[in-house]
């Protein structure tokens, strides 16, 4: 490992892990100098280092952190992020909201302290300019990169101690250039149009210079060559239970079971529970008794319907290592459990969301990367990190539950990579979606809430303020052709109160889930 200290954005010393000097020339600009020595030392990790934070550095950690070749972890401890929280006006993902406790999946590096192998830097040579300020290089490589298989997180580990120093923000013009960089062009002009309408600011200047630079994302960088292999073992007892919540899909249901059956790898325990709200009905599920199946069978009935109630009951019996989330109308083949554990063991990770696409989709997704959704029906997750997380029973017979499943794991340190192999086909029954009609405490209102207040629940408690406001703003647009009201100022003040309403009962099932 190599370990270049550095200050005032200039390179002050470079070491060896053992400490020894290297000769070095100092007056290259860091990024410049990180990528001399990974022509030097293509083999090795290259860590970056504050002299502020010298002291603290968890030299001995970063073997156990920095645990294969595909990765860029990074850490300040300040709560503002280089690019400030304006950047969630134009960003959706979990990526933004960073929880700096734990270690979180995001593009936003940090220049305090930081490592990367030095096989990422010789597949990005000449592909993403070498910017003199190293911050915003950080974080263009991040987030070019993350797409295309670069784990990157937040991870405070690499600290002994945590404290705080005073660090480098980005402009209102390295802003809007960062955005015009990474993003479509659009998104500069929902900033502009954003920070007028939110906080009374309109950086033209900055917006129109920024229309002149070159989106960074099509520069034909490939990361397949990098070689993962963790070196940490996740994996143990090798034991997996699978649950399935169901209502109404015996059949489909059944050839589910019939695919676990056959797989090379077998389930020590398949937990279903069946839902029928129909007073009196009883379970449609007899060949669970009635055949042999090769492993153990845990059946619930209940008349309770809900997705989110059912997945909580059927964790509650979860006994195995891992966990298979599973719908009950998808198919998948005979390696299915087999190939996914062996990915999991590849990048030594604790979750995992499975492509599970329908016959005529295409697949859109081809690498393995940090997923920003969760599928709920489609994941692996080792059971001890399920004991902090259940499903959100305010987004029964809603949606965002996924998410918002999603968030909880992400925010006890648990990454979801999404794996493109093995497939999952999902067959969408015709008697699928929700098959109840729930009595919704907003459905008698004269004014119906816009958006739904369960994706509104999810926004206001896992998004930033920046990104509920621009989800407002997108919205505002999007739904202007799909309703009835055409003049614009009898719109926005609809609008308003159809907002507001989707607010107010949010927060009323945030606060009786």
């Amino acid at each position: 490992m190599i370990i270049v200290y550095h200050q005032n954005e200039k390179i002050i010393d470079v070491v060896s892990i053992d400490d020894q000097k290297i000769k070095f020339d100092c007056k290259l600009t860091i990024a410049a100098g990180l990528h001399v020595l990974a022509q030097q030392f293509p083999d090795k990790k290259i860590l970056w280092c504050s002299l502020n934070v010298k002291e603290q550095l968890n030299i001995k950690g970063i073997e156990t952190l920095f645990h294969h070749n595909k990765m860029m972890l990074s850490y300040a401890p300040d709560s503002t992020n280089y690019l400030g929280s304006k950047i969630g006006y134009v960003e959706e993902s979990p990526f933004v909201n960073i929880n700096k406790k734990v270690s979180y999946p995001t593009w936003q590096m940090s220049s305090l302290v930081g490592v990367v192998h030095s096989s990422v830097l010789v597949a990005i040579k000449d592909k993403i300019k070498l910017d003199s300020d190293f911050e915003y290089y950080l974080n263009s490589v991040a987030k070019v990169c993350m797409p295309l298989g670069l784990l990157c997180y937040s991870e405070p580990k690499l600290l002994i101690e945590t404290i705080i120093v005073n660090e480098q923000r980005a402009s209102v013009y390295n802003l809007f250039k960062f955005v015009k960089q990474h993003y479509r062009f659009r998104w500069i002009l929902l900033l502009l149009l954003n920070m007028l309408i939110y906080e009374g600011k309109f950086p033209f200047v900055a917006f129109f210079i920024s229309v002149f630079f070159k989106n960074r994302n099509k520069n034909g960088i490939h990361l397949d060559a990098i070689t993962v292999e963790s070196s940490l073992k996740v994996i143990d007892k090798r034991t997996i239970d699978v649950i399935i919540p169901t209502i109404g899909r015996s059949d489909y249901l059944y050839d589910v079971l019939k695919d676990l059956a056959q797989q090379t790898y077998l389930p020590v325990k398949v937990i279903i529970v069946e839902q029928n709200p129909v007073p009196e009905s009883k379970s449609e599920l007899g060949y669970l008794y009635n055949e042999e199946w090769p492993f153990v069978i845990n059946h619930t009935f209940t008349h309770q319907p809900g997705a989110c109630n059912a997945r909580n009951i059927a964790l509650s019996k979860v006994e195995s290592e891992l966990v298979f989330l599973a719908d009950d109308d998808v198919r998948f083949n005979n390696f299915f459990i087999q190939e996914s554990l062996e990915h999991i063991e590849e990048y030594g990770v604790k979750a995992v969301s499975i492509n599970c696409s329908y016959t005529k989709e295409r697949q859109t997704y081809t690498k393995i990367f940090q997923w920003r959704s969760f599928g709920s029906g489609c994941s692996i997750v080792f059971s001890d990190s399920l004991k902090k997380c259940q499903f959100n029973l305010g987004f029964e017979f809603g949606y965002g539950e996924d998410s918002d499943f999603g968030m909880q794991l992400r925010n006890i340190g648990v990454d979801i990579l999404y794996l493109p192999k093995p497939q999952m086909l999902h067959l969408r029954a015709p008697v699928g979606g929700f098959r109840t009609k729930p009595n919704l405490l907003w459905k008698e209102d004269a004014m119906q809430p816009k958006p739904a207040p369960t994706v509104m629940l999810h926004k206001i408690v896992n998004e930033t303020k920046e990104q509920v406001l621009s989800y407002k703003t997108s919205l505002f647009f999007k739904y202007y052709k799909n309703q009835k009201i055409k003049n614009p100022i009898k719109y926005l003040i609809n609008y308003k109160k159809q907002w507001n309403q989707s607010v107010f009962w949010a927060n009323e099932l945030k606060n009786k889930s």
